[in-house]
């Protein structure tokens, strides 16, 4: 079994330590209009990235998963570039984002039209079976996403026509619960569809709806005491080059981001694990086994 990265596919067996979870440029829709006071230097950004990713490698990390929607600035050709340039692998993802943040006009459009759910899964099936765009990179992951408070009808296009690539391709399926809502019903409609099914934005803290890490590690801890260790994956959701011009961080919310990065899993998480008594082989089977499992 192999996973899609965008240099090629690799054997799962051999992709290491994962973060299934990341963004290495992320733009909410509409940074596009605001290039004149936040262009984008492709070199630079690159070589910050690649210094993120060399500092991952130095700390045993091989893989990524980039679960950024095709609206919010995905761009699998930096991405092959950066993989290229620094020796991480990554995988690129096809997808949207939930309605509430996403660019819904295109398809909403189209869908009052007689296209819309057809033409999403024709999207899918062609990124990850041929290719993105003239970039030739194929989408290793679908990318999903769902309102707080229900799976508008909007977003379910997108499901049903993810389930149906899924279930054919085989291609693994990540899920943005907003707020932590609506997993069970996210999980309930891929299956309906015949779909085979993380804890992520390690990091932010009281944003969003996040709760602290204090929390998130007791609830990890009760979940792997529980016997758990094969169901779960560690990542962050961060953001390492936000598209457009630089995001203004108030005083008041700096406390919540600033463990958002990164190196955080690596440096502080699994430390702390270690000290509340989580073995090595559980740590090994959340950051390799289970990846090399859901992405091969």
């Amino acid at each position: 079994m192999s996973a899609q990265t965008v240099t090629g596919p690799v054997p799962a067996s051999e992709l290491g330590f994962t973060l299934p979870h990341e963004h290495v440029l992320f733009g909410y829709p509409g940074y596009q209009g605001d290039l004149t006071l936040g262009p984008f230097d492709r070199e630079a950004a690159l070589n910050a990235c690649a210094d993120v990713a060399r500092s991952l490698l130095s700390r045993g990390v091989r893989t990524l998963v980039d679960a950024t929607p095709n609206e919010c600035g995905r761009d699998p050709a930096f991405l092959r570039d950066l993989s290229e340039r620094s020796g991480l692998r990554i995988l690129c993802s096809s997808g949207y984002y939930y309605e509430g943040e996403g660019a819904t006009t295109y398809f909403k459009f189209r869908a009052s039209l007689g296209g819309g759910e057809a033409e999403i899964e024709e999207l899918m099936r062609h990124e990850v079976t041929v290719g993105i765009g003239a970039s030739g990179v194929r989408a290793g992951v679908i990318k999903l996403a769902r309102s707080r408070d229900a799976i508008t009808p909007y977003e379910q296009m997108f499901f049903r026509a993810a389930a149906r690539v899924q279930r054919d391709t085989g291609v693994p399926i990540i899920t943005h619960t907003q707020e932590g809502r609506q997993g069970p019903q996210q999980a309930q409609l891929l299956l309906s569809h015949g779909v085979s099914i993380a804890f992520d934005r390690l990091g932010l803290q009281g944003l969003v709806g996040t709760p602290t890490d204090a929390q998130r590690l007791d609830v990890l801890t009760t979940l792997l005491g529980e016997g758990f260790a094969d169901r779960i994956l560690l990542s962050h959701d961060s953001i390492w080059q936000w598209l457009g011009r630089p995001i203004p961080m108030p005083d008041a919310i700096l406390g919540a981001v600033k463990d958002w990065h990164p190196l955080h899993l690596t440096d502080d998480i699994l430390p702390e694990l270690n000290r509340r008594g989580v073995s090595a082989g559980q740590v090994q089977q959340m950051t390799v086994g289970n990846p090399a499992r859901l992405f091969g």
